[in-house]
């Protein structure tokens, strides 16, 4: 492609997108496809011959569109949100020219450099403690990965590497926990079976005594205590693990504490909510994802650890072709994860602080928030909803209820309520289950979303509500 071909296309483009964004709101939030019925409206075999721009790019609008579901819809409330902005979008696009691969400080000094700098920022803008330093990796997943690799590394002074396990190492986390941490413990090596849930209190969250208890059981039976991954906001219903008495406990038995706020986290950026990372100055390693809720498109996760040395001595490799006559005095991030090559994430993420700027997100932050506590304001005061765990920021799980019916026809009612309301395509929720009842979740915190959005979302939920009472 000739440079004038790129210049015209790349105009188009950007014009498309940004029609996108205004236009955004007439497109269902939920695709509507069928299994296989993207991919059948596609070729079986590859082109021979290249094909003109003008066919591809309206093979994209004509095919692949209808299968997108729409996460920068303001009537996105499901899942939690994968946020995207304009001065993101521009950032990616940079980076995507740019095409750097910023595997060690040589092969884009500004790349690790601007890394350093915005680590440094979110850890300003969350009151992280000073002794904390960040690396960005792609997913809370691959952080959470490397906090186990390390804690691994750590317990078995660096031998598990070496010559394999030699340890009955235990992993410890809350019954609510996010499925990455089982995930994590069968690619580290340390088996399911050495993953140890905690009971969970009434809030859903990770009883500390419990915790105690079952550290003191491995100790007594052999078992070395590794790591415990606790949750600052679990997945199904943003329940806050106790972070300071957690600490303490890993503290007394020397064991690695992670906190995965892959949502959450992003609230420590306004004072008020500073509190959800009480206590995570004992963690050795946290992970919070600005492309959740901090307006930075997928992928961009920022993973925190106390002690760097530990982190890099467990994934350091120095084969002769990457050796470099800078090593001794810079960071080189092929060291600070699992994969060699890395993107160029942090341009995206600089343009968003800047643009933006602390303030702006703050006043993001709190908008949301005040919706959260809208919504629960309203379900708290139908007498057809109950929660079905304490609302918790920008979450409220609740379920539709009917007096004197079993909870089985109620968890049936409920999924027949989540159908109607994704069927219209104003809105989509997910659900998950809390103590065996089928729950809806109201998550806002779409970037785009606003208070009218919200009322909308309610009217849709109560007036499918009471069409199912009445049944």
């Amino acid at each position: 492609m000739k440079n004038e071909e790129f210049r015209k296309y790349a105009h188009q483009m950007v014009d498309w997108i940004a029609d996108y964004f205004e236009d955004i709101e007439k497109y269902p939030v939920k695709s509507g496809a069928a299994p296989g019925e993207i991919a059948g409206n596609l070729p079986i075999q590859p082109p021979l011959k290249g094909e003109r721009m003008d066919d591809i790019f309206e093979g994209f609008k004509e095919n692949i569109m209808p299968g997108i579901t729409h996460w920068q819809h303001p009537g996105w409330f499901a899942y939690f949100p994968a946020n995207s902005s304009p001065p993101s979008v521009l950032g990616e696009f940079l980076t995507a020219g740019l095409g750097v691969q910023g595997m060690v400080w040589d092969t884009s000094p500004a790349a690790t450099e601007l890394e350093e700098v915005v680590m440094n920022w979110l850890r300003q803008m969350t009151g992280l403690p000073d002794n904390f330093t960040g690396v960005l990796q792609d997913t809370a997943s691959t952080a959470t990965l490397c906090a186990l690799i390390s804690a691994r590394e750590k317990v078995s002074h660096f031998k598990t590497n070496q010559i394999g396990f030699h340890q009955k190492l235990r992993i410890y986390t809350s019954n609510q926990t996010h499925s990455s941490i089982e995930k994590g413990a069968k690619i580290a090596g340390f088996g399911t079976e050495n993953l140890v849930y905690i009971d969970t209190d009434d809030h859903f969250a990770l009883i500390p005594q419990k915790l105690e208890e079952a550290i003191l059981r491995d100790l007594d039976s052999g078992y070395t205590p590794c790591c415990v991954v606790a949750a600052c906001g679990t997945t199904s219903s943003l329940a806050m693990d106790p972070l300071m008495e957690t600490g303490q406990i890993c503290q007394k038995y020397n064991v690695w504490f992670h906190i995965d706020a892959a949502f959450a986290g992003t609230a420590a950026i306004v004072p008020e909510f500073r509190y959800v990372f009480g206590g995570a100055e004992l963690s050795d390693s946290l992970v919070f994802n600005p492309h959740k809720w901090m307006l930075t498109n997928f992928d961009c996760s920022a993973y925190f650890v106390k002690d760097p040395e530990i982190l890099k001595q467990s994934f350091s490799l120095m084969p002769e072709y990457l050796k470099t006559a800078a090593d001794e005095k810079v960071n080189n991030y092929r060291d600070w994860g699992i994969q060699l090559g890395r993107r160029f994430r942090a341009l995206k993420l600089w343009f968003v602080i800047r643009y933006y700027g602390v303030e702006g997100i703050q006043h993001m932050i709190r908008e949301h928030v005040r919706l959260g506590q809208l919504f629960a304001s309203w379900v708290e005061k139908d007498d057809n909803f109950e929660f079905t765990a304490p609302p918790n920021l920008t979450l409220v799980c609740f379920q539709l209820v009917k007096e004197g019916m079993p909870e089985e026809k109620i968890n049936s009612m409920n999924e027949k309520l989540l159908r109607m309301i994704n069927r219209q395509g104003d809105i989509y929720l997910t659900h998950t289950k809390l103590n065996g009842k089928y729950t809806l979740r109201m998550s806002i915190a779409q970037r785009n979303t606003k208070q009218h959005h919200v009322e909308k979302a309610w009217e849709i939920i109560t007036k499918a509500g009471k069409t199912l009472i009445n049944q």
